[in-house]
């Protein structure tokens, strides 16, 4: 059968909250390495609901290692119950099929936007560019693997992904040419800009919020399996955490 409009993430996400407190250990690539003899501060932890729309194990393990308090979350779960939780920071993890088959998480998202920081990756990439107004569609080839080419157009850098996903986000307006200025476009949310492009076929990798603490990408930056150039975005999202309450 078509996966196009169906709800694949209500068969996958958890049945009930919970707490998730286990990192990488000493098996995955620090994200940051201390300096030889150097004394280490305490570091601030932050409180960050995650939702599960089908959410790996090794995001959460990321989550962890940069410092965050994870309690993961139904896909269902209302904006209401998300900020009874007193949360800091909210991510929206990775799932299957067709975001268009989730209004319920788009009709969340829109009442979250704008409340606190939001770092959305894969299919929680697509159901933010939704409740931002965009519209998504189904990629004639989808993208599946790990070593899909993908280009910051802040800072000109590649950076090879791991990406497992059939659908999405149309941005209004083309993707630039290389060297071009970065798309930004009006929303209700106030602006967007498009910051990452495939290099295999153009389409929308990242995006960010300008006027809000929002950013997302299409791929897994959690590298479990697949390279580990995309590490560094969960100290992005907490560095956006930071400022944000600063």
């Amino acid at each position: 059968p078509s996966i196009i409009g169906r709800d694949l993430a209500a068969t996958v996400t958890c049945e009930r909250r919970y707490t998730w407190t286990a990192g990488t250990g000493d098996w995955a690539p620090k994200l940051t390495m201390p300096e030889p003899g150097a004394a280490q501060a305490a570091r601030k932890t932050w409180r960050v609901v995650a939702y599960d729309f089908g959410v790996k194990q090794n995001i959460l393990r990321r989550l962890v290692d940069v410092g965050c308090e994870v309690t993961v979350v139904p896909a269902s779960t209302p904006a209401k119950d998300v900020l009874a939780l007193n949360p800091q920071g909210l991510f929206l993890s990775n799932g299957p099929g067709d975001p268009e088959g989730v209004p319920y998480a788009m009709d969340a998202l829109r009442e979250l936007i704008g409340r606190l920081p939001i770092f959305g990756i894969c299919l929680g990439h697509q159901l933010l560019g939704l409740a931002l107004g965009f519209s998504t569609y189904k990629l004639k080839f989808g993208h599946h693997g790990a070593n899909h080419p993908v280009i910051d157009l802040r800072t000109r850098k590649v950076e090879i992904t791991s990406q497992n996903h059939n659908f999405a986000v149309r941005f209004p307006i083309g993707a630039p040419a290389q060297g071009q200025d970065m798309p930004i476009v009006d929303t209700p949310f106030g602006r967007v800009q498009l910051t990452h492009t495939s290099l295999n076929d153009g389409s929308v990798e990242g995006m960010m919020c300008l006027d809000r603490p929002v950013f997302s990408v299409q791929y897994h930056p959690e590298a479990s399996p697949g390279p580990h150039d995309s590490a560094y975005l969960f100290e992005q999202f907490v560095a956006l955490m930071e400022t944000h309450y600063a």
